[in-house]
């Protein structure tokens, strides 16, 4: 399962929605995995895109909606609010062994969780960010998203919520956790 490039979406909104679309395939794989192994590789994958994906909406799309859209204070409040729980449940889901009923459970949780905020975004904000912003300004700002996923943790970070904080503290994370995965990764091998 690959990540959408921007060359394959005109504008940021496309991007987005195309990224929900893989994420919604990746819980997918996660649940029907045949083995703890064939699991962890997809949940790793999944864990990833959804830390990676919250926070560029986080540094470039909840700001301008903010800026742009009327209203955009309360919708990016409420977007923040339903990310902050999903980044709590993911933390907690990485903690459990990956092969256990909790585990599943605690996916299936995060899955409604995620496609209802996915839901959320596509219906409210990006409708409005659509209305209120032009062809050209989409595409700039998919090229910022795309920036953004370079630089993102690949782990959740609740309380790490806002453009600020993810500009303050995400770089850091990102190399801790990039550090972690390669660490899980070598050792996972042996």
């Amino acid at each position: 399962m690959s990540t959408p490039t921007i060359g394959s979406a005109r504008d940021v909104v496309d991007y987005l929605k195309t990224q929900h679309e893989t994420i919604k395939a990746l819980f997918i794989e996660t649940l029907d995995a045949a083995d703890a192994s064939t699991r962890r590789e997809a949940f790793t994958r999944l864990r990833t895109m959804l830390a990676v994906h919250e926070t560029a909406e986080e540094m470039v799309v909840h700001p301008r909606v903010r800026r742009k859209v009327e209203g955009g204070e309360q919708i990016v409040d409420d977007r923040l609010v339903e990310e902050h729980d999903a980044k709590v449940l993911l933390r907690d889901i990485e903690k459990l062994p990956i092969d256990s009923a909790e585990f599943s459970k605690a996916l299936i949780h995060l899955q409604a969780a995620v496609l209802e905020h996915a839901r959320h975004e596509e219906e409210l904000e990006f409708t409005a960010l659509e209305a209120a912003v032009g062809d050209d300004e989409l595409a700039k700002l998919a090229d910022a998203v795309e920036i953004a996923e370079r630089i993102a943790p690949t782990h959740p970070h609740p309380g790490v919520e806002s453009a600020a904080a993810n500009f303050a503290a995400g770089p850091f994370a990102s190399v801790l956790d990039r550090a972690r995965d390669a660490l899980g990764a070598v050792f996972a091998k042996r």
